[in-house]
């Protein structure tokens, strides 16, 4: 549906740029560059402004949305709106994370107990960039963090990933 075409992109969107849920609500259409290089200009804390690059996939997501929509890439509409072709809001956000919680429930049964917010998607991209090997400045500049000690955390809950890890590990007996 053009539903769930937009909440696939605006989670996708989310997941590629670590952004905050504002960030992606405030992105508009001149905001993107759906050329090469793919990237899109956000709006953090501060009113500071970064270039965060996206993926192609992204891109081609971002893309038939705005072609869907009849969004002028030179506009300043705003990309993720809701049914009544108004900005989407947190609420919004939120609702559709829930949702989508909702249906993997039914055939991951795992999940029932599990909570989902916006942010956690920021800090899943956190993990994600610091377990491929990036390193901490890169991630605080891709975040927009004001200060690397922000970013620190996320170092700190990959340590705590890896003790766990390591407990469930048995050692070798000395034979």
């Amino acid at each position: 549906t053009a539903k769930g075409r937009r909440d696939y992109a605006l989670l996708a969107t989310m997941f590629n740029t670590g952004a905050r849920v504002q960030e992606i609500l405030d992105l508009r259409a001149c905001d993107l560059q759906l050329t090469k290089p793919f990237q899109l200009q956000l709006t953090g804390k501060g009113r500071k402004q970064r270039n965060c690059p996206i993926w192609s996939q992204t891109a081609c997501l971002l893309r038939r949305l705005c072609t869907e929509l009849h969004i002028d890439l030179r506009s300043e509409v705003r990309i993720f709106q809701n049914r009544r072709t108004t900005p989407l809001s947190r609420f919004g956000v939120r609702y559709i994370l829930n949702e989508c919680l909702k249906n993997a429930q039914a055939s991951t049964p795992s999940l029932c107990f599990k909570r989902l917010h916006p942010h956690s998607i920021r800090h899943s991209t956190a993990i994600a960039l610091l377990k491929s090997g990036v390193d901490l400045t890169t991630i605080s500049q891709w975040l927009g963090h004001a200060h690397l000690n922000t970013t620190n955390r996320y170092a700190t809950i990959d340590l705590e990933m890896k003790r766990k890890a390591i407990e469930s590990v048995r050692p070798l007996e000395n034979k």
